[in-house]
């Protein structure tokens, strides 16, 4: 209902300004053609009104564009109370369960694991938000050293196979030949561990029931070293390839309810790649096609 009624607002301003628009063109002719001999006033007449013109679309794409970014604010306020909620409600049953029963061990093992799993839950959508945070900080990751990006994806392959109890199989690595060169990057460690898990993570995701991901690291010349990570899943519809990057900003499509997030997990890819001097941007047929993300980082000679 909420988002019925934002789109109508936005429909209201842009009809709006078009109709002032509309209006001021209709004023300004009418006067010019009734003091045309004015040559004066022409002139000014015409200039006044380019600067009405003008301001009159600079405040109706910034009132669109503030309506939209509430939007998806309001979008990620949900997520992010919805991912802190769930896992705090499923610790509090536990221990009120194991308060006023007395359980066999085998299920206390059970319910220790799935708190600890909650628990996990949440550290990590808090860690999402504060990292956020610092990939809109310009001054923050300054600390650079070597990094080997073929240690640091295989790495995060096994974290992120742990983390959703994969098979081996389910994440598959590939390597281009690279003439023997070494695969190192001039960054922080932490900050492209944080892009590349992310990247994997976000293909898990949505890949739903059948995860088959491929991941590929190649050197296309001595200067760039290209990481790809293609998954089989939801797919991307074609006005929304470009939009997955902006901060909070989900695809909205049905069989993505399901799929949890708060909507800055490739924000912060883009961040990071863009701070180590790289880019990233995603590939997609359409829904149900798959989906490959691909990020670019400056090889180092370190």
């Amino acid at each position: 209902m909420r988002i019925t009624s934002r789109r109508g607002t936005i429909v209201f301003f842009l009809c709006l300004g078009i109709t002032l628009v509309a209006l001021a063109v209709a004023l300004n002719v009418g006067w010019i053609i009734l003091n045309w001999r004015e040559g004066v006033l022409l002139f000014f007449g015409i200039i006044f009104f380019a600067l009405i013109i003008a301001g009159m679309i600079v405040n109706t794409s910034f009132l669109v564009r503030e309506i939209r970014r509430s939007e998806q604010h309001d979008s990620f306020i949900n997520a992010v109370t919805h991912e802190l909620k769930t896992p705090v409600a499923s610790i509090r049953l536990h221990l009120e369960t194991l308060q006023r029963r007395d359980l066999p061990e085998p299920q206390k093992q059970e319910f220790y694991r799935l708190m600890l799993s909650d628990t996990d839950r949440l550290t990590e959508t808090v860690e999402q938000v504060l990292r956020a945070g610092r990939a809109g900080h310009k001054k923050a990751g300054r600390e650079k050293s070597a990094v080997d990006i073929r240690q640091l994806v295989r790495e995060c392959m096994d974290a992120a196979r742990i983390r959703h109890r994969l098979p081996l199989e389910a994440l598959r690595y590939e390597e281009a030949s690279s003439n023997g060169a070494g695969l190192c990057v001039l960054g922080s460690d932490e900050d492209l561990h944080t892009a590349v898990f992310n990247v994997l993570d976000n293909a898990i995701k949505y890949s739903g029931d059948n995860v088959d991901v491929r991941v590929r690291l190649n050197m296309p010349d001595e200067k760039r070293i290209v990481l790809s990570v293609r998954d089989h899943g939801v797919g991307i519809p074609p006005g929304d390839v470009k939009r997955i990057f902006r901060r909070f900003y989900r695809v909205s499509h049905r069989s993505l309810a399901h799929v949890k997030g708060t909507g800055l997990g490739l924000f912060i890819v883009k961040s990071i790649a863009q701070k180590h001097g790289g880019k990233v941007f995603a590939e997609s047929a359409g829904e149900g096609q798959g989906t490959t993300i691909t990020m670019e980082l400056p090889r180092s000679t370190a």
